[in-house]
């Protein structure tokens, strides 16, 4: 029964990015971002019950890239559909689900490259994720900005790019609490905690983009 967890969590996580998308077409875009919350709440927890149980399995495994292509790649790109949809002609509106493509193949990557466990190259699909459903959140001349249509293709070009690039960034893994070792990770961690508070779910993409540019500044000065 035990073994069972972790893949149970998993599902969770799937479920939770499927209520989001019905939540989208449902016109409900900002709730969204809450599914996605949820979804990277499982999806962490499945990794670290299975660690703590010892029962990883080759099923779990590809099961969380499955999970993972529908809460972080799919909910994403049907968010950005819809912020498209009212500001473009349709054709051009399904530009929108490069993000789910490219979520997919930073996934497959994921899978069969070792070398990423210390470190990720790429954004992760959980941050894109974060970074995408957090755009309908935003207000006053945010908000103004996001109904341009040209701004939103270059969030779009810009996201899939991100996922598939070649940029090194820091994973959020601690192997002990030294300073020394975890500066970047502690860093990372005061700032979004500062962000946040000051600016709630808003600050989202403004958090990413910090992620990001930690990671640039640490890789050039290592």
């Amino acid at each position: 029964m035990i073994r069972h967890i972790p893949n149970t969590l998993t599902s969770l996580n799937l479920l939770s990015g499927a209520i989001g998308i019905v939540a989208v077409f449902e016109g409900w875009a900002a709730p969204a971002a809450y599914f996605v919350w949820i979804a990277c709440v499982f999806d962490f927890f499945d990794g670290f019950t299975a660690r703590a149980l010892k029962v990883s399995s080759p099923i779990g495994k590809e099961l969380d890239s499955l999970a993972d292509v529908i809460s972080f790649g799919m909910l994403p790109a049907v968010v950005m559909y819809s912020m498209m949809k009212p500001v473009v002609d349709d054709y051009y509106s399904f530009l929108a689900f490069s993000i789910v493509v490219f979520s997919a193949i930073r996934l497959a990557v994921f899978n069969v490259d070792e070398t990423q466990r210390e470190s990720f190259r790429g954004l992760p699909t959980p941050a894109n994720a974060l970074l995408i459903t957090a755009l309908p959140l935003q207000s006053g001349w945010m908000a103004d900005i996001l109904s341009n249509s040209w701004v939103l293709v270059i969030i779009i070009l810009v996201s899939s790019w991100l996922l598939v690039s070649p940029i090194e960034l820091f994973a959020l893994k601690f192997k002990n609490y030294s300073w020394k070792d975890n500066k970047t990770r502690y860093l990372f961690l005061l700032i979004t905690l500062l962000v946040l508070a000051f600016f709630q779910a808003q600050a989202l993409p403004l958090v990413i983009l910090i992620y990001i540019g930690l990671s640039l500044v640490q890789k050039a000065f290592n």
